[in-house]
């Protein structure tokens, strides 16, 4: 079976932990059976953190802020750290996404995962980066 290097924008990681059902918890579920290694950097990897940790979603996850570092200390031994060597700013209009391009370009991703496509459009374009969303990656990986 082929091992998938992805990158998973923060969208999916929140869609994940808010919601066992569903592609993006089925991703989570892929990784901790190393079937898909996730890219990281450390830039995404503080957002994964900052973001799961807003009290609005610990609510809805039913989860403590400790129960996010523990999760992401698990989550962390599965990913792979990505070095930033080149960027490719700007590429997306929302500035807080072009650390998620640079994870997947410098990452030599197979694809970055994503439930805002709209976020990406010009990235697979211009830059020849795989952008998926959740659905969409379960069903290549799968095949």
């Amino acid at each position: 079976m082929q091992m998938w290097r992805i990158v998973l924008d923060t969208s999916v990681m929140v869609a994940a932990l808010r919601s066992r059902h569903g592609a993006s918890a089925a991703l989570l579920g892929l990784v901790a059976d190393r079937v898909v290694v996730p890219l990281v950097t450390m830039a995404l990897f503080l957002e994964y953190e900052e973001v799961l940790k807003r009290p609005a979603h610990l609510v809805v996850m039913g989860k403590t802020a400790d129960w996010v570092d523990g999760f992401l200390s698990a989550f962390a031994s599965a990913a792979e750290g990505v070095d930033i060597h080149f960027r490719w700013r700007p590429q997306t209009r929302d500035p807080g996404d072009e650390m998620v391009v640079e994870a997947a370009m410098n990452g030599r991703a197979n694809a970055l995962v994503t439930h805002n496509i709209r976020d990406f459009a010009g990235v697979g374009a211009s830059l020849g980066v795989t952008v998926w969303t959740p659905g969409e990656a379960l069903k290549r990986i799968r095949s």
